[in-house]
């Protein structure tokens, strides 16, 4: 009779059983995007001048891709693969635009936390709009601007903020120790719990700084920074493996643009120059260096051409984690879940790339932009061959009629327009004084005929005026906070204006703030009968 039982309970446990090992298992998460880092600054792609040891052998025992493509400067590379979605269904076509979209658009760690999983944000999140709490992180730790490497200038500190708490950066802290310290902190907390952790470097972005382990008279800086980077990288899967968490992390490293100005010259592979660089729409603006490795799951040892675009991570990470996508949204990005588990998938026949009102579409062996130009790219990622209607062989005739139907279909000058100077590049105060629309006329307190016009209320609305840039009619807390000479003051000044907290400060707060702070008040005559001018 306990025979029969037991047979039984095995026969009816073996679907079970066969349901649960059909189940592919939900890895760990690991984002890591390096700032400026292009495809000739580490030694795997074949750099001349640069080491980089620890993520050559995270390529050599993963994939290393050749054709990874996103946005060619930081804000819109970063609004790519948060929103999986293209600037102009967004508006993420320049720097500033990206800090004012709407935080709904920021789906990555939501997809996350609907599968389950810890989620934690650490490093530079300036392009990006409100805190990263907001956008899903249960855990964060976000620096001001970008290159925050010491503090720059004896007695200003830099600021930065760990879930919510102002916080100043000591001056003989490093921030990417720091950084890399809160990174261990997490990975202990969850290491009993599925987790995604988006670790965005500080390296190696300008203002380079001298690393911990840069010689006194050390003439090569970025190189140092690079190692350093590397070395980071390094400390992070020592860490995993010293958890036990190794064999189910994969662990997902780009650079979110190409090589900075200044740096390109010698960023080169088999001592020939690059095509493009940081801010450019040549094939190395977008071009950035991509390694995936998960032990066992990742190919080991594989050198992919398949293409890739930025907003293939969210579908992506959505299919891993079991997380669910955002509904009522076109997405654009296809997911490479199949091909990072070493499965054929589907593959990309072409890419789409924007800076500002300038964009094209790639596939694998021609580019063709906004102006209708059609390049010839078997040379790239060193050259570029523009090819005229009029010389079109068959292959550039079929190529451009292929590229034409994407962006026709595309339709990106049917979508949001560019709200920028046209460089996708933040507005400068010498380029507004040129395309900045008139200031809008201050506020008076009262409209009645005859009434007293507020001075502080003037003065207010004229000053959001000329921190307001981008004409949105609102700043964020990371816009208003970098343009403040005390960013944590500032942040402080930001709570109080932010009287909905919604994350952004309107022009009717700003000016609002300012009346019950000043108005009315007695004018001195040490001053010329003129109100002190408010902090903000």
């Amino acid at each position: 009779m306990k025979l029969r039982i037991t047979l039984l309970a095995l026969l009816l446990l073996a679907p079970l059983a066969t349901l649960h090992a059909a189940t592919p298992a939900r890895p760990n998460i690991i984002f890591i995007i390096a700032d400026d880092l292009g495809i000739g600054n580490l030694g795997c792609y074949g750099s001349d001048n640069y080491k980089s040891p620890h993520l050559d052998k995270l390529a050599a025992t993963g994939t290393r891709f050749t054709q990874s493509f996103t946005g060619a400067l930081c804000g819109p590379s970063r609004a790519l693969i948060m929103t999986g979605r293209y600037a102009f269904r967004n508006g993420s076509s320049n720097q500033d635009a990206c800090m004012v979209m709407p935080n709904s658009e920021l789906q990555l760690a939501r997809v996350f936390k609907s599968a389950g999983y810890a989620t934690s944000f650490i490093g530079k999140w300036g392009q990006l709009p409100g805190d990263p709490d907001a956008a899903g992180f249960d855990d964060y730790l976000r620096f001001n601007g970008s290159g925050v490497y010491w503090n720059k200038k004896a007695g200003k500190a830099e600021a930065y903020r760990v879930n919510g708490k102002e916080l100043k950066l000591g001056d003989k802290e490093y921030m990417p120790d720091l950084m890399h310290e809160r990174i261990a902190t997490f990975l202990r907390a969850n290491q009993t719990k599925p987790f995604f952790l988006y670790y965005s470097m500080v390296q190696v972005h300008g203002d380079i700084q001298p690393a911990p382990e840069s010689a006194p008279d050390s003439k090569d800086l970025f190189g140092d920074n690079i190692r350093y980077m590397d070395k980071l990288v390094g400390k992070l899967v020592a860490e995993l493996e010293a958890l036990k968490l190794r064999e189910n992390t994969l662990i997902v490293f780009m650079g979110d643009n190409g090589t900075g100005k200044g740096q390109d010259k010698l960023s080169t592979i088999g001592g020939r120059n690059l095509s493009g660089m940081k801010g450019s729409m040549l094939e190395c603006g977008g071009l950035v260096p991509t390694i995936a490795n998960w032990p066992g799951k990742v190919p080991s040892g594989k050198v992919s051409a398949n293409l890739i675009d930025s907003t293939d991570w969210l579908p992506t990470f959505a299919e891993l984690s079991g997380g669910k996508l955002p509904a009522g949204v076109v997405l654009d990005g296809h997911s490479l879940a199949p091909q990072l588990r070493g499965e054929p998938g589907s593959k990309r026949e072409w890419i789409y790339n924007q800076l500002a009102a300038m964009w094209y579409v790639r596939e694998a062996g021609w580019k063709l932009n906004e102006r209708g130009e059609l390049f010839d790219m078997s040379g790239a990622p060193f050259t570029e061959k523009l090819v005229a209607a009029s010389a079109d062989t068959d292959a550039a005739k079929a190529a451009r009629t292929r590229l034409t139907a994407v962006l026709a279909k595309l339709n990106p000058a049917g979508g949001i327009p560019d709200s920028g100077d046209g460089t996708g590049r933040h507005a400068k105060k010498d380029r507004k004084k040129k395309t900045a629309e008139p200031a809008k006329p201050a506020t008076a307190p009262s409209t009645t005929p005859g009434a007293a016009v507020d001075p502080v209320a003037a003065e207010r609305a004229a000053k959001f005026d000329r921190l307001d840039k981008a004409r949105t009619g609102k700043l964020t807390r990371e816009y208003y906070t970098t343009n403040q000479s005390d960013a944590v003051a500032a942040g402080g000044r930001f709570e109080k204006m932010d009287t909905n907290k919604d994350g952004f400060v309107t022009r009717e707060e700003y000016i609002s703030n300012g009346k019950q702070q000043k108005w009315p008040r007695p004018l001195s005559p040490s001053r010329n009968s003129r109100p002190p001018s408010p902090h903000p």
